[in-house]
Order: structure tokens, then C-alpha cells, then sequence
């Protein structure tokens, strides 16, 4: 007898978000595979072979797995991407940029997996938080600069998602021309002292899995001026946290940086 497939039942994701959003969806069990790098859940590290790390992938052991789909993430995973298809594999290659495009890849993959009902719940209860936080940003009496640095060296400003969560939490982005950029390539800043001159009064830093050091940023030729350096407000929140486009953002990422949004407008009321 014929039956309606439920949505893939064997899921290698390629990246963090996609097996978090499958976690917090109940969905696990689909999952057979994941990316080195992952961490949220803690479990998944602890449960899931690991497969892949971001520029590369172990394909024979991906085939092994047998999986009828494989989720992955932006034109930086095209080649693992290709190669998986030329072997029959179904791939679904996402590459959000923004705040709603991050929400438009949750609902698809939800969806896909049938838990359409679910996802929608819960991602109208992350909106509503992320209304709540836009809301008490607009009544601060006044909105911190804000530099996000991605990488050091060279400096990589934030990206798109994470300049937009900036400006929910209650900050500018001093750096907005660049936020719109979405290779990183495109977000370097090549003249360090332009950070200096847009004097921040709040810096961010998530170096891509590197430990971010405020330290080696404060000693920056210039900085000894800028705003942030000399109130010392310069702070880290993991990669994991911040720079993966799927629930981390919009939940624990977006709530550190109001946080310290929050307790630097308090210390200049």
C-alpha cells in the first residue's frame, strides 16, 4: 500500500542551527549526522556521529549514513554541497542573511519535517520576545554606539542578522553599510582607525570560535580614546551564541547583547 512520506527521516545538517531547531522541535531522532563544531544541545556532541566541520565534510562517511536529505548553509558549503548530489543525495543548501530570513528557514525546515503546528509556536514565541526587547530598546533614553567584530585580524565587522539584532537590543550599529554585506570579505575593515574614528560606546566581539580578547583590542594603535576602551565595555559572546543564524541568535545571542545594552544606559541615565 502506498503512504504519504512524513519528511525526511534520515537528516545529516551540515551546520549548529539546523540540528538545534530539529532538537527543540522533538525531531532528533531524524538527525544522523552533524557538524563538528556543534555544541547547542550539549547532548547532540554526545549522540550524533560528527561529520563535517564547516569548510569540509567527510563524504564517504555521510554516504555511509544513508541519509534522504542534508541540510547545510550559505555558498561556503557549495562544494560539499555538489559533491553530495552528484552521489544522488537530496541537499537543501540555506543561506539566511537577516533576522526574518532566519525565521523563514526554521519555519521551512519544520515544515519539511512535518512539524509545522510546533514551529510556528514556538517561533511566535521568539517573536514575541524579540518585540518585547525592541520595545524596551526604543524607550532607552539613549541608544549606544555599537562595534561588532567578527574576526580580528583583519577586523571583520557583524554580519546582517547580527547587526539587526543589535538594533532590537537597543543599539546602533556603527557599522551599518557594511552589515548589508553578506561575504565576510565584503565586511573588512580595512583602515582599523575608522573603528577608532566611529568612537563605539559598547564593543562586541565573537571571533568565529576564537576566544575573543578585549585586552589585544584595547592596545589597538588609536584606541586609547575610544569610548568603549576607556569605560571598559567591551565584551564576548560566543560564536555558538551569536554567529550561528538559527535559534541561538534570536533567543540567548539577542538577550546578551540587551543585557549589556540595558546595564550601559543604567550606568549613564
Amino acid at each position: 500500500m502506498i503512504s504519504i512520506p512524513r519528511g525526511p527521516q534520515r537528516i545529516v545538517c551540515l551546520t549548529e542551527e539546523a540540528t538545534e531547531w530539529l532538537y527543540l522541535l522533538g525531531e532528533e531522532s531524524r538527525i544522523v549526522g552533524i557538524s563538528g563544531y556543534t555544541v547547542r544541545p550539549r547532548r547532540a556532541r554526545e549522540e550524533k556521529p560528527k561529520v563535517s566541520a564547516f569548510l569540509t565534510a567527510k563524504i564517504d562517511r555521510i554516504l555511509e549514513l544513508k541519509p534522504d536529505c542534508v541540510f547545510g548553509f550559505s555558498d561556503l558549503q557549495a562544494d560539499i554541497a555538489a559533491a553530495l548530489v552528484r552521489k544522488g543525495v537530496q541537499v537543501t543548501i540555506f543561506n539566511q542573511r537577516s533576522v526574518e530570513e532566519i525565521f523563514s528557514m526554521l519555519y521551512q525546515v519544520a515544515a519539511m519535517v512535518g512539524c509545522e503546528a510546533r514551529g510556528v509556536s514556538l517561533l511566535e514565541a521568539m517573536c514575541s520576545r524579540l518585540g518585547e526587547i525592541e520595545a524596551a530598546g526604543r524607550a532607552l533614553p539613549r541608544r549606544p554606539r555599537v562595534y561588532f567584530e567578527e574576526w580580528d585580524e583583519p577586523a571583520i565587522s557583524g554580519i546582517r542578522w547580527v547587526s539587526e539584532l543589535v538594533g532590537i537590543a537597543g543599539g546602533d550599529d556603527v557599522f551599518p553599510e557594511l552589515a548589508v554585506q553578506a561575504m565576510g570579505k565584503d565586511r573588512i575593515i580595512a583602515d582599523r582607525h575608522e573603528i577608532a574614528r566611529r568612537d563605539p560606546e559598547l564593543i562586541f566581539g565573537s571571533w568565529c570560535g576564537k576566544k575573543f580578547r578585549p585586552e589585544k583590542v584595547a592596545a589597538r594603535e588609536g584606541f586609547g580614546q575610544v569610548d568603549a576602551v576607556r569605560n571598559g565595555q567591551l565584551f564576548e559572546i560566543k560564536s555558538a551564541d551569536i554567529l550561528q543564524p538559527g535559534p541561538a541568535a534570536l533567543t540567548d545571542g539577542v538577550e546578551q547583547l540587551h543585557r549589556r545594552i540595558l546595564a550601559w544606559s543604567a550606568a549613564h541615565a
